[in-house]
């Protein structure tokens, strides 16, 4: 939630995430004529990893449920879907539902993201909470985990610290 994956989150998850849903959408479409494929298929997926999430992450490790949110894919999916109802045509869904996929996914995620960027002062200094969090909860592949490597201790994602030899 500190957008430390400043790329691969924003290029490969919209990319990857609208292939299961179009496909969703192709076959409800065909054979029922029911424009509701996307959004079906991705509140299905959310659900899904609502339950990784809370299992793996908070229920295994105790790592906090707001740092490990899905993105926001039903604003695209909504999109998708009112597309091919109103036109009609795989094709035109295909172009332009992709288009405003991708291009809705980046801002459809601001206003979960937005309160994680309020300043809070913290022994001193300023930092924002999703920093403050990534202080708390240090992530392997960090430049804070890395730091802690060179110190000589090793954290998970529990409150475990592990010497490094």
């Amino acid at each position: 939630s500190d957008w430390k994956d400043r790329r691969l989150w924003v290029t490969v998850v919209p990319i990857v995430a609208i292939t299961f849903p179009a496909a969703v959408q192709a076959c409800l479409w065909w054979r029922y004529r029911l424009p509701i494929g996307a959004t079906l298929s991705v509140l299905a997926l959310l659900l899904g990893e609502w339950i990784n999430r809370y299992m793996n992450f908070w229920g295994w490790t105790y790592f906090p449920i707001n740092i490990c949110f899905p993105s926001q894919l039903v604003p695209g999916a909504i999109l998708l879907d009112v597309i091919l109802m109103l036109g009609g045509s795989m094709t035109l869904t295909a172009v332009a539902g992709g288009l405003g996929w991708g291009l809705i996914f980046y801002p459809s995620n601001w206003p979960v993201i937005a309160p994680l960027h309020m300043p809070v002062e913290y022994n001193g200094m300023m930092m924002t909470l999703a920093d403050l969090s990534g202080y708390h909860y240090v992530r392997t592949g960090t430049p804070e985990y890395i730091r802690m490597v060179k110190k000589g201790t090793l954290r998970t994602f529990g409150k475990d610290v592990a010497p490094v030899s």
